[in-house]
C-alpha cells in the first residue's frame, strides 16, 4: 500500500499499482483530466512536496517539455502509486471553467508506457 498525502484533502492508503489520477479522483480530490489520461492535455498536473517518483513515462516527459513545464509539475495520469507521496493538485476542476473533469482514465497508464528517469532538478 502507498500512502498519498494530498494538500487540502487528507491522506489516503492506495493499492500499489493504482494510477495516481484515479487514486486522487477515487478519494474525492477535485482533479481535471480533460484528455482522459493520455498525456495530451496536462490538466491533471500535480506538484510534489515529498516522494516525487524518479520514474517518468516518455509521453509525460515529451508533453511537459512541449509545454515548458518539465521540472515544475508532473502529470498524475502518468504516475503509478508504488510508494508514499505528498502532493497538491495544480489545476483543480473548481478553479476551471469546466463543469466535468473529463473522461474517466483507464485503470492502467495510457498510452502504453515507455519509462525513463525524470531529469534532476
Amino acid at each position: 500500500m502507498a500512502r498519498i498525502e494530498v494538500e487540502g484533502y487528507g491522506t489516503y492508503e492506495v493499492e500499489d499499482g493504482t494510477r495516481l489520477v484515479r487514486a486522487l479522483e477515487d478519494h474525492g480530490v477535485d482533479m481535471l483530466h480533460r484528455c482522459g489520461g493520455y498525456a495530451r492535455c496536462t490538466t491533471c498536473r500535480v506538484t510534489f512536496t515529498a516522494g516525487e517518483p524518479d520514474a517518468m513515462t516518455v509521453a509525460e516527459r515529451d508533453k511537459l517539455l512541449e509545454r515548458d513545464l518539465l521540472g515544475r509539475v508532473r502529470l498524475s495520469c502518468q504516475i503509478v502509486c508504488d510508494h508514499d507521496m505528498a502532493l497538491r493538485p495544480a489545476m483543480p476542476l473548481g478553479s476551471s471553467d469546466f463543469t466535468e473533469p473529463g473522461p474517466t482514465p483507464e485503470a492502467t497508464i495510457t498510452p502504453e508506457p515507455e519509462w525513463t528517469t525524470r531529469p534532476a532538478p
